[in-house]
């Protein structure tokens, strides 16, 4: 781990080192509703969708390999004039599933203030804004941002957001609805992690507003470095209804809930055809020793939520076809990725070191065009309970529009 933690340290010291020098123009990076707010048109479309072929690799035995049409998102937005926009993105899942990933209006005040209301992305790391296929390396997104920081992450609220030109930062700050943690049954544990508590604006309830934020800096040529913000505490069915002065009840109700504090840090960096990232999610989660307890329920099992979460990756890539003349990209890249959900535990639970991972994913992306991508990887995943890694051949097609 403190070799991990080195790397990302030495790529964030080559990130400001090597900037200086890029020939690069400024460089935001923008996700499919970025380009749809930005389109002069009255009705604003939009897509992106992805392909899959997973396969388990096994000395041992046979193993049947899974394809799936893993999504098909759509994007629609209107301008009702130059200030006021509303931006949605509906996603057909594995065939047969259909959700609302993003449904918000937005009022321009001006290029340093625009206030958001809605169904919004959490602006936590990069996935979770980024996600589009043609946008990050691999072809199943990283390890840490399907658990720790749960991708695709959405919940309703209002905020605002908006670039501060002089001094290169775009930021994001919005009150928003939380994690559902207890609804009948505890939500949150140690091999899932935060992941099954999304609410996804999906008759959600509210019990207390959670914070986000982010801020990013783009003014180095090449580089984006981000730095995210959730805080708050997890929504629990028991509040409701309970009477003000019942204290036991109370009690009870506060005990189906965590608290969550949510840091993150990432960095992109992109010059003559290298192309460097990085990223880190530390969580630190309260009142976990109750909420285990509670959630246990007449069953007896005790739940297993860790205190604190962390997760991070570095990964390096480079375009082989920058000196040729073509709109070609062959883009080899490797990445190395921790996550660990029992980061740090309370007394009433031991870690688990299954929860402890590894991951080593490196292969190819071939862009065809802009927009349309090729790619394939190998990824290996192993725990600290074991010595072996688990393999598996990834290979897929993504396009955005």
């Amino acid at each position: 781990m403190k070799t991990s933690l080195l790397i990302l340290m030495l790529l964030s010291v080559a990130f400001t080192t090597f900037a200086q020098d890029s020939e690069l123009t400024d460089n935001q990076y923008n996700n499919s509703a970025d380009n749809l707010l930005g389109k002069d048109s009255k009705l604003l479309v939009g897509g992106y969708g992805e392909v899959h072929f997973n396969q388990s690799l096994s000395g041992e035995s046979y193993n049947n390999g899974k394809l799936d049409v893993h999504r098909i998102v759509m994007l629609l937005g209107y301008n009702f004039n130059e200030k006021t926009q509303f931006i949605t993105e509906i996603e057909y899942e594995h065939v047969k599933e259909v959700y609302v990933e993003q449904a918000f209006l937005q009022y321009k005040l001006n290029n340093a203030i625009s206030f958001r209301g809605g169904l919004m992305l959490v602006p936590m790391g990069i996935i979770n804004e980024y996600h589009e296929p043609t946008t990050f390396n691999g072809v199943e997104r990283p390890l840490i941002d399907n658990t720790i920081a749960p991708t695709t992450w959405r919940e309703i609220g209002f905020g605002i957001t908006g670039t501060i030109l002089p001094v290169s930062l775009k930021y994001q700050a919005y009150l928003m609805n939380g994690f559902n943690g207890y609804d009948g049954s505890g939500k949150l544990n140690g091999a899932k992690g935060l992941r099954s508590g999304r609410q996804k604006g999906a008759e959600s309830y509210i019990s207390s507003p959670n914070f986000a934020g982010k801020v990013e800096y783009y003014g180095i040529r090449g580089l984006n470095l981000g730095f995210s913000a959730y805080l708050g505490k997890t929504q629990s069915t028991l509040y409701d209804g309970i009477g003000k002065d019942d204290d036991a009840a109370i009690a009870v109700a506060d005990s189906s809930v965590v608290g969550i504090a949510m840091l993150g840090l990432d960095a992109r960096y992109a010059i003559k055809g290298l192309q460097l990232r990085g990223q880190l999610y530390y969580a630190n989660l309260s009142n976990t020793n109750e909420y285990n307890q509670f959630t246990a329920g007449t069953s007896g099992t005790l739940n297993d939520l860790g205190s604190a979460m962390l997760g991070y990756y570095a990964e390096a890539a480079y375009n082989v076809f920058r000196s040729v003349e073509t709109e070609l990209q062959l883009i080899p890249f490797i990445r190395y990725e921790v996550l660990n959900t029992h980061s740090s535990v309370e007394n009433n639970i031991v870690k688990n070191l299954a929860y402890d991972k590894t991951a080593i994913t490196t292969g190819l992306t071939l862009a065809l065009t802009k927009g349309a991508v090729v790619k394939t990887d190998i990824q290996f995943v192993k725990n600290a309970a074991t010595d072996k890694y688990a393999k598996t051949f990834n290979a897929g097609v993504g396009v955005m529009f």
